[in-house]
C-alpha cells in the first residue's frame, strides 16, 4: 500500500514539476517576446515587404497583399460579402455546386440560391408573371402588378438570363427583370433561350432573334429595349450581331450588365476579381475561356456573331449601350474594353461602375447599390426608347 501510494505520488509530483517547467518556459518566451515588441527596430532586423516580381512577358506575380473591404461599399454588401466567406455557406449546397451534374447543378441553383433571392425581390416589387411561349420560344412576361405604366405601354423590354449559357433558365430571368419591371413599370419578355450542354451556338440568338421578330409586329423597334446580365450581357451583343445578319432592325437601346461584348473575363479583372474575392486566382493566360463552355464547341473566338466587341463595322451599328459593372466583378476589364470600342465606333455608351461590389452584385435587391443601379437601368431606358417621357428621378 505504501509502495503503491509513494509510485502514485511520486508521478503526480513529476506531472506537476513538469507543468511547472512548462510554464516557465512559457513566461520566459512571453518576457523574451515583450522585449522584442519594445525594442526600436533596427534596419537588419526589420522584415521587409517582398516586392512583386514582373516577368519578360509582363506577368506580375504578387507575393501577398492584404486589401481592405471598399470603404466606399455599404455596410450591407460587406455583411453579403462576409456571408460568401462564411462557413454557412462553405457549408451550403451551393459551395459544391460545380461538382455536380448539369442538372442537378440547375437544381441546386434554383432552389439554394436564385430562389431566396427571388422570394426577396417579389417581397420588394409586386409583379405578375405569366409564361408565354413566342414563336415557339417559351418566355415569361413579366409585369407590376398595378399594371404597366400607360404611357410605357406601347414599350417593351427583353431580359437575356445569365448562367454561363447553362443555368439560370428562367429562374435568372425572374430574378433580373422584377426590379426593373416593379421599379420602372415595363412590361419585361424574359427569354429562356437554348444552352449547352444540350445545344450550341447561335441556338440562343437564333431563339432571340425568333422573339423579337414576333415583337415586331406589335411594338416599333425604337419602343423595344434588350438587356441581360453576364452571359445574357454578352447575348444581348451577339443578338444585335445577329440582327444585322438577319437584316433585322435594330432596337432603341441596350444594357449589358456584369458583362461584355465579347472576350468575357479577359483583362485585369480576370485574376484581380478572384483575388479579392478570395477565389483561386486562375493561372495566366487561362482567365476568361468562355470559348470553352460546351455552347461555344465548334465556334470561332474571331467570329463577329461570337465576339462583336472586335469588329467595329457590327459596333457601330449598336444602339445607345448601357454597361453596369463592379471592382471585384471578373466582368470588369471586358466591360470597360467593350465601352472603350464601342465609343471608338461612335455609339452612345454609358458606364457605370461600383467599388468594391462582386459579379451580379444586383441579384441581392436590398442592396443600396442594387437599388442605385435599378434606377440607373430605369432612367436610362426611360431616356431611349422613342417616345417614352422621362419618369421622375430622385
Amino acid at each position: 500500500m505504501v509502495r503503491n501510494f509513494m509510485n502514485s505520488a511520486g508521478c503526480e509530483l513529476l506531472k506537476y514539476l513538469s507543468l511547472a517547467a512548462a510554464l516557465l518556459a512559457v513566461d520566459v518566451t512571453l518576457a523574451r517576446e515583450a522585449a522584442k515588441a519594445t525594442a526600436a527596430p533596427t534596419p537588419a532586423t526589420s522584415p521587409q515587404p517582398a516586392l512583386p516580381i514582373v516577368r519578360d512577358d509582363g506577368t506580375v506575380q504578387i507575393p501577398g497583399f492584404a486589401a481592405p473591404f471598399s470603404s466606399f461599399a455599404s455596410e450591407e454588401a460587406r455583411r453579403s460579402y462576409l456571408y460568401e466567406h462564411s462557413q454557412a455557406f462553405y457549408s451550403s449546397p451551393i459551395a459544391r455546386i460545380q461538382k455536380l451534374p448539369i442538372a442537378e447543378q440547375r437544381a441546386t441553383l434554383d432552389r439554394f440560391y436564385l430562389g431566396p433571392l427571388i422570394a426577396k425581390a417579389k417581397t420588394r416589387y409586386a409583379v405578375t408573371i405569366e409564361p408565354r411561349t413566342i414563336g415557339g420560344v417559351y418566355t415569361e412576361v413579366i409585369t407590376p402588378a398595378e399594371g404597366v405604366s400607360r404611357n410605357k405601354d406601347q414599350r417593351v423590354l427583353v431580359n437575356l438570363h445569365g448562367g454561363g449559357f447553362s443555368l439560370g433558365a428562367r429562374t435568372n430571368g425572374q430574378l433580373e427583370s422584377i426590379p426593373i419591371a416593379g421599379l420602372g413599370k415595363y412590361r419585361i419578355v424574359a427569354v429562356d433561350y437554348r444552352q449547352g450542354p444540350e445545344y450550341r451556338f447561335p441556338a440562343g440568338s437564333e431563339d432571340v432573334a425568333t422573339v423579337y421578330r414576333e415583337l415586331l409586329k406589335s411594338y416599333r423597334p425604337e419602343h423595344i429595349g434588350f438587356f441581360g446580365c453576364s452571359a445574357g450581357g454578352l447575348l444581348v451583343a451577339q443578338s444585335l450581331a445577329w440582327f444585322q445578319k438577319e437584316g433585322l432592325p435594330t432596337p432603341g437601346a441596350v444594357g449589358i450588365f456584369c458583362g461584355s461584348a465579347g472576350r468575357l473575363g479577359d483583362g485585369d479583372s480576370g485574376y484581380v476579381a478572384p483575388a479579392l474575392n478570395g477565389r483561386p486566382v486562375p493561372p495566366p493566360g487561362t482567365a476568361g475561356e468562355i470559348m470553352r463552355l460546351a455552347y461555344f464547341q465548334g465556334a470561332d473566338s474571331k467570329d463577329p456573331l461570337v465576339s462583336p466587341v472586335d469588329h467595329p463595322q457590327v459596333l457601330a451599328k449598336f444602339p445607345a449601350t448601357l454597361l453596369v459593372t463592379a471592382t471585384r466583378d471578373m466582368a470588369l476589364s471586358s466591360a470597360l474594353y467593350t465601352q472603350r470600342q464601342l465609343v471608338n465606333a461612335g455609339v452612345e455608351t454609358n458606364l457605370h461602375v461600383w467599388d468594391g461590389l462582386q459579379h451580379f452584385f444586383f441579384g441581392d435587391v436590398d442592396l443600396p447599390e442594387s437599388q442605385e443601379a435599378f434606377r440607373v437601368v430605369v432612367d436610362f431606358f426611360d431616356d431611349h426608347l422613342a417616345g417614352t417621357p422621362r419618369t421622375s428621378r430622385r
